[in-house]
């Protein structure tokens, strides 16, 4: 039986998408402001008086956990460092947290908060925050390489150096009570933002003291809170941005809005890599409201006085284009080039034992191709970017992940130097990975460049669909050998498919191995002792790929949770209990799947469905510091159409901040993973993105949406990441299940393309 269930929350879950709260850049400290001794135990923390009054307390993390050790030796009081956020505290006792991390729907702007509040005995009421600006030397996240929020690791990577600041700040405040009183500071202590001397009475608020806190050197420790004594953490906290959400006072970069704006969209080339040929807009510069046009490259842009007026004036262009080498380029074409690659060794990844030798001398051997398609992001506020050129600087109103990237592309377009590049970052509606990437903005400089306004450039949804960053498609080879037993003997995993970090972070892209490419695939959780993984790099001819909700553990987990379950059904065993003898080396998988199977009923039949075919599937995987288990009951009717009637998954992440917020995240991740398998993919003709707009890049309906049950595993661990792994996990679980009803085994998405009459 499973241990340490938590609780469960159950509901019928739509879609959500998810925005954030806006802040503005932060009023850093003077450069001069004096540094003073910084504490090291997984970050470097300091203390120095803040400009205006009150503290500031200061941090930076290691570039890896394995990195602290080193760190701590050397340390030294005169030591330089390099502070990755700033916490202020004010003389009224207001705390902000200067946030290096953007919140996109995932619920950071409160679960950072938390920790910070915590440690310091602060009400969540009293921690405002503030964007941080593009620095990577001040806000890199060492778990990406980069001032970035993606990845899943905003909780993971700010666990421990948030609860230290706070703690740092707890620790100085009762020092500088204690000094005033002339009291022990052991006999000191602290709730909702005072310092409290029990024996006298006597009481101080946080905001009285931080001056002279601020003159206080750092201790050489501070203590952390044992977590039996939390609070905060681990309790359901309501989300801090939901209310100006609600009331409509939270800001998009949609909603910018500045004097004199003017409008812009664009068109750009239908074939990939093609150009601009020429361009009669005769018509469009008589259009009321139309100011002028901007020829691009690839690209053709009309201002306006609105949407309308450019949309008008767009549609009345008369545009040739240089559809170049692609003008025939076809999705068998891509596909064929993807086979072609896929019968060349790759960079190994992976090499357990001897699998050549063990799968020749296997009892029986498992051979399969598993494809996944390219995808579009479709966000649900559409790419927009708002620029503005005068006087020789250039400001930016943006929804961003890289707000450093946003920076660096405009210094290329414009030649001028950071300081005079402004970046003003907004909440965001919907990531998704798609605001990982600065082509749009790139666009709006360029344009911003030949207009006398402030511009804001809008994508139509057809826009954004057709000239997307897309998911990589991915071709898998596979193969397995089975002893007498049907237990597997030997596993061999070829991927083939684009290298998105060769292009994102070319550091991480070694000897033709891509990380995230491989990743699930080359740590999968099952005891596999003769195992070979390898990658082959295949760039699709002219087309742009980029992360996608899930990236790589997205693309792995099919792969493997559908063929794990393809070497049960060989073996004859059920494809729980198959699973379950191979995970003992991996108890926290274990463990997840039996609470999942446990809590959906596994062994009992699915309720019916009347004209339909009904099963149950399951898929368990380990990514992003997570564990999670999902069994999926669907229903097929004789067309083949699927209906993805219930979801019941299990989560360990770990120390677990904010309940309600890792509930949210795997119904929305649930929901956006059912919408691809079932429905999505991005395919091409002529060169062209045959899809446009939601009518063939469907998404998945309110009255679709499955009930959801998600169950939160009691764990000791330090926090994994959430926002990626519902999404990564939920397609085999319901492609398994397709086959428990129906007998027909996918090995390709979306499933609506595959599965035919039943």
């Amino acid at each position: 039986m499973s241990q340490g269930l938590l609780h469960g929350h159950g509901h019928q879950a739509i879609h959500r998408q998810d925005a954030a709260l806006e802040g503005a850049g932060p009023e850093l400290p003077a450069t001069g402001a004096a540094r003073r001794r910084f504490l090291k135990i997984g970050a470097s923390i300091g203390v120095s008086a803040a400009a205006g009054g009150g503290m500031l307390l200061s941090f930076a993390i290691p570039a890896k956990a394995a990195d602290l050790a080193q760190a701590e030796m050397d340390a030294s009081p005169n030591a330089a460092f390099a502070p990755n956020g700033f916490i202020r505290i004010d003389n009224t006792g207001l705390v902000t947290l200067i946030m290096p991390k953007v919140e996109m729907g995932q619920g950071t702007y409160t679960s950072l908060p938390m920790l910070l509040a915590e440690e310091l005995e602060v009400s969540l009421d009293k921690v405002q925050l503030e964007h941080a600006p593009p620095d990577e030397k001040l806000y890199t996240d060492p778990l990406l390489g980069g001032q970035l929020t993606g990845g899943s690791t905003s909780v993971r990577y700010a666990w421990d150096p948030m609860r230290q600041a706070g703690a740092l700040g707890r620790t100085l405040l009762v020092s500088a009570a204690a000094a005033q009183w002339q009291v022990d500071p052991a006999s000191c202590k602290t709730a909702n933002g005072e310092v409290i001397h029990p024996a006298s009475d006597r009481r101080a608020g946080y905001g009285s003291l931080v001056d002279a806190a601020a003159k206080l050197p750092a201790p050489a420790s501070v203590p952390l809170k044992d977590p039996k004594d939390f609070k905060l953490i681990g309790t359901p906290v309501k989300r801090l941005d939901s209310p100006d959400k609600v009331n409509g006072v939270a800001q998009f970069g949609l909603d910018v809005r500045l004097p004199g704006m003017v409008y812009a969209v664009v068109a750009s080339c239908p074939v990939v890599g093609g150009t601009v040929a020429s361009v009669d807009d005769s018509v469009t510069k008589t259009l009321p409201g139309v100011h002028q046009v901007v020829k691009l490259d690839n690209a053709v842009a009309v201002i306006g006085d609105h949407t309308w007026a450019a949309n008008r004036g767009l549609a009345a262009l008369k545009i040739e284009w240089n559809e170049g080498s692609n003008a025939r380029l076809s999705n068998a074409d891509l596909v064929a080039d993807l086979a072609a690659a896929a019968q060349h060794t790759g960079a190994v990844a992976r090499n357990d034992g001897d699998a050549g030798k063990m799968l020749q001398g296997a009892a029986k051997k498992v051979d399969a191709i598993y494809q996944q398609p390219f995808l579009a992001h479709a966000t649900m506020e559409p790419m927009n970017c708002t620029v503005h050129l005068s006087d020789g600087n250039c400001d930016i109103w943006v929804g961003t992940q890289v707000p450093t990237r946003v920076r660096d592309a405009a210094m290329q377009v414009t030649g001028l130097p950071a300081d005079k590049i402004r970046v003003h970052n907004f909440l965001i509606g919907g990531g998704f990975g798609r605001r990982l990437e600065v082509d749009g903005v790139t666009q709006a400089v360029k344009i911003a460049q030949q207009v006398n306004a402030p511009v804001k450039l809008l994508w139509t949804r057809e826009q954004d669909i057709q000239h997307d960053m897309y998911r990589p498609y991915y071709y898998d080879s596979i193969s397995a050998g089975l002893d007498a037993n049907g237990k597997p003997v030997a596993w061999t995993h070829r991927i083939v498919g684009s290298s998105i970090m060769a292009r994102f972070f070319p550091p991480a892209f070694k000897n033709g191995l891509d990380p995230d490419a491989v990743e699930v695939a080359s740590d999968p959780p099952y005891d596999l002792p003769n195992i070979h993984v390898d990658y082959v790099r295949q760039e699709p001819r002219g087309i742009a790929t980029a992360f996608w909700r899930g990236v790589g553990p997205t693309r792995g987990t099919f792969v493997v949770e559908s063929f794990i379950d393809e070497l049960a059904a060989v073996a004859k065993v059920d494809p729980v209990q198959y699973r379950l003898d191979l995970l003992d080396k991996t108890p926290r998988a274990k463990n997840v799947l039996q609470v999942a199977t446990q809590q959906a009923g596994w062994g009992t039949a699915p309720t019916e469905l009347t004209g339909y075919k009904s099963g149950r599937g399951v898929s368990v995987m380990h990514a992003f510091g997570s564990f999670l288990a999902m069994v999926a009951d669907v229903a097929v009717n004789p067309q083949g159409e699927v209906k993805v009637r219930r979801v019941v998954c299990a989560v360990d992440c770990g120390m677990i901040v904010n309940p309600d917020t890792i509930a949210a995240q795997i119904e929305g991740g649930i929901n956006f993973g059912v919408t691809a398998a079932l429905y999505s993919e991005i395919t091409f003709k002529d060169g062209r993105v045959e899809q446009n707009n939601f009518t063939d890049y469907r998404m998945l309906r309110i009255d679709e949406a499955p009930l959801i049950e998600v169950h939160l595993v009691k764990s000791t661990e330090a926090p994994g990441g959430i926002g990626e792994t519902g999404t990564a996990a939920l397609a085999p679980a319901v492609t398994n299940a397709i086959f428990a009803a129906t007998g027909k085994r996918l090995r390709q998405l979306p499933v609506g393309t595959q599965l035919q009459a039943v």
